[in-house]
């Protein structure tokens, strides 16, 4: 449920979604989500706790009994289908991003179509996959694992949303998502788009909570299967010991910011300002960004004298970088 005071006009989250439907959290700790462009609280949410983590848990476990044994052509459908609502909501989507986080809407908007867009990604990876192979007298048949907990960041959360719940679907497998908890609005706009899509209940469920109560509770849970998960280093650590021993598979993305390389034989009036450009896009507030630029030594002054004079330029320069392309998913 989202409501907004008539005092405070401030939105209000206190449910979360499992088994098909929006249910009051058992947690009660409560926080405030504020706007980074100009500190104001634009939100409160109600977050999650163990108890809401297990309930979801349990509805993915009993949504996998028959979800899991869909065939190829079922999942593509869902995954269309989801495709289609997630693409009509582009813009809603767009705005709850700049909003919650921030970003540019150019930015935003290219995240956003990329959600729709990996939807179909993975149907197009179903349909090519074989889920059988046989070498002699070895055949070996590829199976869902079971409940996948994934756990996305704050920055593209909506993104992230989209691509761990396309390969889930695709794989067979059953969800429990945690969110991070400072994106309520992503998150609700998103889930609006899933119960859009009309999907079997239990198949995707959304607790908003901390990583430390619902991310823990997920990783040690033995009814989930599957952990993927995409932030830090150090979080990523404690999940690859806490879920083996639960023999957890798990897949983690962490870090990111990998440099940019120029070679000697580099033309810098094309290099230096697309380097700009990645490193700044959205701020620098990117998994991708390439904040660091390795150059040849012999190079550096002349470099150096390169970015001082694209600078002036760089407005127009991430404008290009941005600009929407029908290649880029």
């Amino acid at each position: 449920m989202a409501t907004m005071t008539e005092k405070e006009k401030i939105k209000t989250f206190t449910t979360h979604y499992i088994d098909g439907a929006f249910v009051g959290s058992h947690g009660r700790e409560v926080m405030d989500i504020i706007n980074p462009t100009n500190g104001q609280v634009i939100a409160r949410v109600t977050l999650a706790d163990e108890e809401d983590a297990r309930r979801a848990i349990a509805a993915a476990r009993r949504a996998f009994a028959s979800f899991g044994r869909t065939t190829k052509e079922e999942r593509a459908k869902i995954l269309r289908r989801l495709h289609e609502v997630v693409s009509a909501h582009v813009d809603e989507l767009t705005a709850a991003m700049v909003e919650e986080y921030g970003g540019t809407v150019a930015f935003s908007r290219i995240l956003m179509e990329g959600a729709a867009n990996a939807f179909l990604s993975a149907e197009k990876a179903l349909q090519e996959l074989p889920l059988t192979r046989t070498w002699g007298k070895t055949t070996v048949t590829l199976e869902p694992v079971g409940v996948a907990g994934l756990i996305t960041p704050w920055n593209a959360n909506s993104f992230f949303l989209s691509a761990k719940l396309a390969s889930a679907v695709a794989a067979g497998c059953t969800t429990v998502i945690k969110p991070s908890e400072l994106s309520p609005l992503q998150t609700r706009v998103w889930l609006e788009c899933v119960r859009e899509a009309e999907l079997p209940n239990g198949l995707c469920n959304v607790v908003a909570g901390r990583g430390d109560v619902v991310g823990a509770e997920l990783v040690r849970n033995p009814d989930v299967a599957k952990i993927s998960f995409t932030g830090s280093v150090a979080v990523g650590q404690t999940i690859m010991r806490d879920g083996a021993a639960t023999m957890k598979r798990v897949t983690l993305e962490l870090g990111g910011k990998s440099p940019n390389i120029l070679l000697d034989d580099a033309d810098l009036d094309k290099a230096i300002p697309t380097a700009l450009a990645i490193a700044f896009m959205n701020s620098g507030q990117a998994c991708v960004a390439g904040t660091r630029l390795l150059v040849p030594k012999a190079r550096l002054d002349e470099v150096k004298r390169a970015i001082l004079a694209a600078m002036h330029a760089f407005p127009a320069a991430i404008r290009e970088i941005q600009r929407p392309r029908s290649d880029r998913w």
